[in-house]
């Protein structure tokens, strides 16, 4: 199992100030453990959080002993998108729990490759129960079953590790394949040429057509 070394943290002491020595402020509950305030390491944290997730359980080293958690909630930084904060949920590995885990689709769709068809994508987690020992950090969706543009991939299709169970309804869509349409070029109608002419010549006329002289007693 990952492990991560969390300092006790002081929740008086600037969050800015742990921030600039490298470390991100967290907290870890649950579990029947009190809410406690520590701090862990900003670059090993975000190897651990990549190779983890949000799904695969790890143990977090403080000096009261060790806490088995899962990485519950991570809030980022609006501009430069890294973590400044973390939630861990304390869990009990002797217990079963039901968590979602992101899909990673793999492998090559004929009628994707041949340009017959687009992949949809319906599904991009799905909830799963297992002992904490046993959740995967992700699950594979082999594309390369949409051979047709009527075929699908349902949650059933779904490969589990051994001790996982399936929580999301099985007969939901994971995937599909949507046709191709050709996209048709507008043709503009041709412009009649000649009909410009004309009607530019007849305003030329009558804008070059002398002034009706007003009706006087000596022209009646």
């Amino acid at each position: 199992m990952l492990s991560l070394i969390a300092k006790k943290r002081d929740i008086k002491e600037g969050l800015d100030k742990i921030r600039k020595e490298g470390e991100i402020p967290a907290v870890f509950y649950g579990a029947g453990k009190e809410s406690t305030s520590i701090s862990v390491s900003k670059i090993d944290f975000k190897k651990i959080w990549e190779t983890a997730g949000e799904s695969s359980a790890i143990k977090i080293s403080t000096e009261n002993g060790d806490v088995d958690v899962l990485i519950h909630e991570v809030q980022l930084d609006p501009v430069k998108n890294d973590p400044i904060h973390v939630d861990f949920l304390a869990i009990d590995m002797k217990k079963k729990i039901r968590v979602s885990v992101e899909l990673v689709f793999e492998g090559i769709s004929e009628v994707v490759k041949s340009g017959l068809g687009t992949l949809v994508k319906v599904l991009y987690e799905v909830e799963i129960e297992a002992l904490p020992a046993d959740l995967p950090h992700n699950l594979v969706v082999d594309i390369s079953k949409l051979a047709t543009l009527d075929s699908q991939i349902l949650v059933s299709d779904i490969k589990l590790p051994p001790g996982v169970a399936m929580i999301t309804k099985e007969t939901e869509v994971v995937a599909s394949i949507a046709e191709q349409k050709e996209e048709k070029e507008e043709i503009a109608e041709p412009v009649d040429l000649s009909a410009i002419e004309v009607e530019k010549k007849g305003k030329k006329e009558e804008e070059g057509a002398p002034a009706e002289a007003p009706v006087t007693e000596e022209n009646k």
